[in-house]
């Protein structure tokens, strides 16, 4: 009987310690998930919130572009019977001020109507080389310009509003190469929390090197007279399937997500328009 006793112990503190190791794994794994998705949880969050930017005596534009060019986008909603004679109209515009480019030192870069997006809409954007005082001289000259004049009137009667910003190109965007079509390109538009633009553009000087692979940078720029914290990204695709396949394409590269994941949260609005040149434009 004492034989039998001792085996049933036995037998019972055996079975009462397997339960009991299992347990302490069951706790432990538990323990170890809780403290992973604390972890995670705090990286999400984190990237959620803005970083703050220390202080400095520097502007920010002289901080993000090194470059004393000015750029003007022109933003025009056109009455949709009227494109034709704008278009007629603004092309006669640009063969005016190319031929007193010497004097003005200015030159439209590209010109576009809008495709997808805000329709009955056409951008133009000019660059003029030696600062705010050339585009101070070049409005003072074309005051006085005549012709000028009665085109810019003109023009009025096709237009249903109009919007400038004067901009300054990201330093580290790659320089600006006009290029041979045809071409579609993209403005991606973003408007940005107050005091970002330094976060903005430490991230994407990184990730600009994820989306060189098939020469789509076309100009970056920030806004610096008109609506404030504005961005511009514009790219150059050959057609919507290659920009879907290029989009796509930068997801595969390792590091490209995470610098969307900073990117995202110094947005407040965000917009994409699908431009195609017009017969002017210097750029296809």
């Amino acid at each position: 009987m004492a034989a039998v006793l001792r085996r049933f112990r036995t037998v019972q503190v055996t079975v009462i310690d397997r339960p009991k190791t299992s347990f302490q794994q069951i706790v432990c794994f538990r323990s170890l998930a809780r403290s992973l998705v604390r972890q995670d949880s705090k990286r999400w969050i984190s990237k959620l919130l803005v970083r703050k930017i220390e202080p400095t005596k520097e502007s920010h534009s002289r901080m993000l572009s090194d470059k004393d060019v000015i750029y003007a986008l022109h933003t025009h909603n056109i009455r949709p019977d009227s494109i034709d004679k704008y278009l007629t109209n603004y092309e006669q515009n640009v063969n005016l001020i190319h031929s007193k480019k010497s004097d003005l030192k200015c030159e439209l870069v590209g010109s576009w109507t809008v495709s997808v997006g805000d329709l009955d809409q056409a951008l133009h954007l000019w660059q003029y080389t030696g600062g705010y005082e050339r585009i101070d001289f070049a409005q003072i000259l074309l005051s006085k310009d005549e012709n000028y004049q009665l085109l810019l009137k003109e023009r009025g009667n096709y237009l249903r509003s109009r919007h400038l910003q004067y901009l300054l190109a990201f330093s580290y965007w790659p320089p600006l190469e006009k290029r041979k079509g045809p071409n579609i390109y993209e403005i991606r538009s973003y408007s940005l929390k107050p005091g970002t633009m330094i976060e903005w553009g430490n991230n994407w000087a990184k990730a600009i090197n994820f989306r060189r692979n098939n020469d789509e940078p076309f100009a970056g720029y920030f806004s610096q007279i008109g609506r404030l914290y504005n961005v511009h990204h514009i790219w150059c695709y050959k057609d919507l399937q290659s920009r879907k396949d290029t989009r796509e394409s930068a997801w595969r590269l390792p590091g490209w997500d995470q610098c969307v994941a900073y990117t995202v949260p110094l947005i407040r609005e965000m917009h994409c328009r699908i431009l195609s040149p017009t017969t002017f434009s210097p750029t296809k």
